[in-house]
């Protein structure tokens, strides 16, 4: 059917879902663009919308349906369907279901809908998903495969197929829609083969080709942009999980998508940002977009008259006496015009810094705190009466690891602080010029350590503190996401520059000096901790991002660090593991030779059948081992039930093994053992000896084959065991930083006795 008329009838159905039921910019400006190409509009909100963000609605369409938060987009587009009624729709040249997913337009759309008019077509869409012949990834699409399909997030219906039985019996016989899954396999992935195969035309408007990319729109967004002429693109582009990207491509396709679309159209790119900082995880948006800035230490271009117009300061807490020449130096660095203020611990310690800091020509006011938040406090505290004055600030603090032997590992934390933030005049003009040209940067900080101790780090920044910054986050009324699987993009180290309105959240909570803990503080796991960590959730708070900033210096050697780390590990488990492969291919090998899976309840974790083993004559063997399944029905629990045959010998000890894999946490364990005259024995996790690690009130296997031994207390006649519990195929990250840390410690514990032993030799 080709639409070769000047008043086309088109009907668009446009599906809308916020969490927080505000509809933001970048919907309002494609409904704009739409209602040009439109004869109706109706928009179909999932959940229930803000008052003002309902009248932004309504200001484009008096055709508004709130409904419950059900079915995903597919029941959304059927309740406008039944809303309509078919005698209704039929009267429409083409209906176009389509939903928030898509930004843009980036070009006129009458382009796209010229374009596609003149194509003899029954549906047709904007984008499409190339074949994927290799399973079925959602386990719900029937054919067992993905098929070549349009994406659900615009499909167009001429009226050749509106009217047609096949497409209303469709529509009035859909099923419920229970999940993402059900979405794809039940609508998305079948529609276009469906209907396809009964013989209706279909095309897209843009495409990249079979071989190019299974699906460009994401990951060849300005391709698709550029060469094609899509007016969409996803808002998932800017914050889709980095395995898709980093298996097909080299990371740059939102970062240059973005930079397309900001230089060579006329979409405001600021939608974007209001959107994806407001519902996205950070970590999310700063890998795909990229935000790291190199500083060059060489030159800037900044306009002088910036930094005389801009208010600018420097925040820097001087404790040890001795680093004062060490804190002067980097001091040095900032622009004349800035003031620096500096807190100190004691009147003593006021008079040495301010002897030294009077050669700089700056404003210099040092502040005598209380010893007590440490640099925390000295940020907060200090100078929360100040610090809204300013445009751009650098916190700064000095900084001895006297734990860590030899101290050049903390001596490097402290340097490579120092050297990305204050490294020379031109780092620090050059991160003021980085303000200037991204208005929705908040936060410039050093990437983490790396080096040495610090090596953990990477994998397990929460440390000992995600319950305590989810805690903090609650108090200070923070809703962007915070999840313990992704990592904070946080400056660990707590040195930084900052936009000081990107902290106002932060600033406005007052605090004072008794809100922190007294000294001695604990090294981990604490309010001060959990604030280092915290920052950055207040900058995304505040509509701003943070990012990554390096001296090229510093850059330099955080390639070479990398580079080195990453190529010896893989050494070694080319050589001595699973063996080479892509990226994917060897961290699956990994999972695979360690045990763990893309799972995580109690019956992936190999818990799904369990064995017990009777010890009857001083051994474990075969010939005494009890098998059993787990009968609970709840994914997290187990529930064992061994029938114990009956023995001439009675019983002093049994072995429980649960599973075979690694990585596997188990906890609330009891253990009934019912024997001769029904005399039931209870045990708990207490009271069993495991090859597991125990920390607290829950038991972590990091290797396989973990083993659980129950002693009886004396011999005894068993006829029945049940063991019951919660069990997941998972080491949370602070497990993991509790056992790196008990594990360094037992090294330095082995190390010293050695030493010791060595000396007396």
């Amino acid at each position: 059917m080709v639409l070769n008329k000047n008043d086309v009838k088109r009907l668009i159905i446009y599906f809308i879902y916020d969490k927080d039921g505000i509809v933001d910019d970048y919907i309002i400006y494609m409904l704009n663009a739409l209602r040009q190409n439109a004869s109706e509009i109706v928009a179909v909100v999932n959940g229930t919308l803000e008052n003002k963000s309902k009248d932004k609605l309504l200001s484009i369409t008096n055709n508004v349906i709130e409904r419950e938060n059900k079915g995903f987009d597919v029941w959304a587009y059927k309740t406008a369907i039944d809303q309509y009624g078919w005698e209704k729709l039929v009267k429409f040249d083409e209906m176009i279901m389509m939903n928030f997913t898509i930004m843009g337009p980036v070009y006129p759309l009458n382009e796209m809908f010229e374009c596609m008019d003149e194509k003899d077509l029954d549906f047709w869409g904007v984008t499409k998903f190339h074949k994927y012949e290799n399973g079925d990834p959602f386990g719900t699409i029937k054919v067992g495969y993905i098929p070549e399909h349009i994406q659900s997030h615009f499909i167009a219906v001429r009226n050749s197929m509106i009217k047609s039985k096949q497409f209303q019996n469709y529509w009035n016989k859909m099923g419920e829609i229970n999940d993402y899954r059900d979405a794809v396999g039940k609508h998305e992935a079948m529609f276009t083969k469906r209907f396809s195969e009964m013989g209706f035309k279909w095309d897209v408007y843009a495409d990249m080709g079979e071989e190019y990319n299974n699906h460009p729109i994401l990951c060849a967004t300005r391709e698709m942009i550029e060469k094609k002429r899509c007016p969409f693109f996803k808002r998932r582009s800017f914050m889709q999980s980095y395995d898709n990207i980093i298996s097909d491509t080299f990371g740059q396709s939102a970062l240059e998508a973005y930079n397309y679309i900001d230089q060579n159209t006329d979409y405001d790119v600021d939608m974007i940002w209001q959107n994806i900082l407001r519902l996205e995880n950070q970590a999310d948006i700063k890998k795909n977009m990229q935000l790291n800035y190199i500083l060059s230490s060489k030159s800037s271009n900044i306009d002088a008259g910036i930094i005389k117009a801009r208010k600018i300061a420097l925040v820097m807490h001087c404790y040890f006496e001795d680093l004062t020449e060490y804190c002067l130096h980097y001091a040095s660095m900032m622009p004349e015009s800035a003031d620096i203020y500096i807190t100190v611990p004691c009147e003593k310690n006021k008079e040495i810094v301010e002897q030294a800091f009077k050669q700089l020509n700056n404003n210099v006011q040092v502040i005598v705190i209380q010893n007590r938040g440490r640099d925390v406090s000295a940020l907060l505290v200090a100078t929360k009466k100040f610090i809204m004055n300013y445009d751009y600030v650098c916190f700064m603090h000095d900084k001895k690891v006297t734990q860590l032997k030899p101290e050049t590992i903390g001596y490097g934390f402290s340097y490579k602080c120092f050297e990305n933030m204050l490294g020379s005049k031109n780092v620090v003009l050059n991160a003021i010029e980085t303000f200037e040209e991204n208005p929705r940067l908040g936060m410039l900080m050093p990437p983490p350590p790396n080096h040495g101790d610090y090596y953990i780090t990477l994998g397990l920044e929460w440390g000992m503190n995600f319950e305590n910054t989810k805690n903090l986050a609650k108090e200070l009324g923070i809703t962007v996401p915070i999840d313990e699987k992704k990592e904070p993009i946080a400056p660990l180290g707590t040195m930084f520059w900052f936009r000081p309105r990107a902290m106002k959240l932060l600033f406005d909570r007052d605090w004072e000096y008794e809100d922190f803990p007294p000294e001695p503080n604990a090294i981990d796991g604490t309010l001060l901790h959990a604030i280092e960590r915290i920052y950055s959730y207040v900058v995304q708070q505040e509509g701003y991002y943070p990012a990554w900033a390096l001296s090229d210096k510093c850059a330099d050697i955080e390639i070479t660090n990398l580079n080195y780390m990453l190529r010896t590990m893989n050494n070694v488990v080319f050589h001595e593991g699973p063996g080479a492969g892509k990226f994917e291919d060897v961290i699956n090998g990994l999972h695979s030779e360690f045990g763990y899976g893309n799972c995580g309840n109690a019956l992936e974790a190999g818990l799904k059948n369990s064995s017990l083993y009777l010890n009857n004559d001083g051994v474990y063997n075969e010939k005494y081992k009890v098998d059993a399944s787990n009968k609970s029905k709840d994914n997290d629990k187990f529930e064992y039930e061994f029938d114990i045959k009956k023995m001439d010998n009675a019983i002093r000890e049994i072995r429980w093994d649960p599973g075979e894999n690694a990585n596997v946490t188990i906890n609330d364990v009891v253990v009934t053992v019912t024997c001769e005259n029904d005399i039931e024995k209870k045990y708990s996790i207490e009271d069993v000896t495991t090859n597991g690690i125990d920390l607290g009130n829950h038991i972590v296997f990091v290797i396989p084959d973990p083993q659980v031994i129950i002693s009886l207390g004396g011999k005894y006649h068993v006829s029945k065991v049940t063991i019951e519990g919660h069990g997941v195929r998972r080491i949370s990250d602070l497990d993991n930083h509790k056992i790196s840390r008990r594990s360094r410690t037992v090294f330095q514990k082995i190390t010293r006795v050695c030493n010791k032993l060595k000396n007396k030799l």
